[in-house]
């Protein structure tokens, strides 16, 4: 998988791609890391990228020449996919995160201000995306969500790929509770069932602490996994 940043801040995901996991994904060639500032290719000599909105209005919108000759630089795969990350995108969700992790190539457009001139939405024509109803500073942050959530499906990013499997959502419910040493702490007692070895009653414990995590914490999924097992079971 590789990703391209398209962004005016790129020590900002390069940092962050520079830790833990990540790290290592992009140093075993799991996934490709490729950061391009429109400033290098706007044509103001002062490396000008935005300027005030035509019919008025407060801020700055970002101009379609540098974004979209920076969209054009980067060599594109067969299996691509173009994405501008905006809160007027749709929610990205576990769906959403394992339909990308199918691509080659994810290329993203990370915004700031008041937002991109309509023009590059027009040229490129990208997907867009949003972490959700809330406005951030820049696109960065949630370009690095898409980068660390799609790259926890590419296989070698994680050392179990079963990790991946057992997150939250990834069965439609909350992840089960975890426990490690020591056995007791604060009179607090790791559950009896974890201890026997028995593995089918471990899964069975585990399957039903999802259910009730579930139900308890984010009712509507587990609105939404009940509705989906009584269409399956039909």
């Amino acid at each position: 998988m590789r990703f391209d940043v398209i962004t005016l801040f790129p020590e900002m995901i390069i940092d962050y791609c520079s830790q833990s996991i990540i790290k290592r994904a992009i140093e075993s060639s799991v996934i490709y890391l490729n950061t391009v500032n429109p400033r290098d290719f706007t044509l103001d000599k002062h490396k000008k990228v935005d300027d005030t909105p035509y019919g008025g209005g407060a801020g700055m919108v970002l101009m379609a020449q540098p974004y979209v000759d920076a969209y054009e630089s980067i060599e594109k795969f067969e299996n691509t996919k173009t994405i501008m990350l905006t809160p007027q995108g749709q929610p990205l969700n576990e769906t959403k995160v394992k339909e990308l992790s199918q691509y080659d190539q994810l290329i993203m457009l990370c915004g700031h201000y008041e937002g991109f001139d309509e023009r590059i939405r027009d040229i490129i024509q990208p997907e867009e995306i949003s972490l959700g109803d809330f406005v951030l500073t820049g696109g960065e942050l949630p370009a690095l969500c898409v980068i660390d959530s799609v790259s926890r499906k590419i296989d070698g990013t994680l050392g179990k790929i079963e990790s991946a499997e057992e997150d939250s959502f990834a069965n439609g419910l909350l992840e089960y509770p975890h426990y490690t040493k020591p056995r007791e702490y604060r009179g607090l007692k790791v559950p009896e069932v974890l201890l026997n070895g028995n593995h089918a009653e471990i899964e069975k414990f585990r399957y039903e602490q999802q259910i009730e995590r579930t139900k308890s914490r984010r009712p509507d999924l587990y609105e939404r996994f009940v509705k989906s097992h009584e269409v399956s079971e039909e």
